[in-house]
């Protein structure tokens, strides 16, 4: 294990943003059981279109996409607040 020193560009809960030694935008820092979460959001709607469960598929991914924007947003946010320009 390495110890570094990284950027904190919001507060440190299970979705920092941050930026570590050697990159150029930051990114969002995952913590393992959002990361779990999001891994059986999208399971979900694997599951339901295999059933052919399309409202149910559709549901899921809404849900999943709602909590990817969140995310998205507060990046955006971060990044503007920092004066950073967006890397897309």
């Amino acid at each position: 294990m390495e110890r570094i020193e990284a950027e904190l560009f919001t507060d440190d809960g299970n979705d920092a943003v941050v930026r570590v030694p050697g990159r150029r935008f930051p990114g969002v820092l995952v913590q393992g059981d959002s990361l779990y979460v999001l891994r059986c959001d999208v399971a979900e709607v694997v599951e339901a279109c295999e059933r052919g469960d399309l409202d149910g598929g559709s549901d899921s991914a809404g849900l999943l996409l709602a909590h990817l924007d969140a995310l998205l947003a507060r990046y955006e946010v971060a990044l503007s607040e920092h004066e950073i320009p967006r890397p897309y």
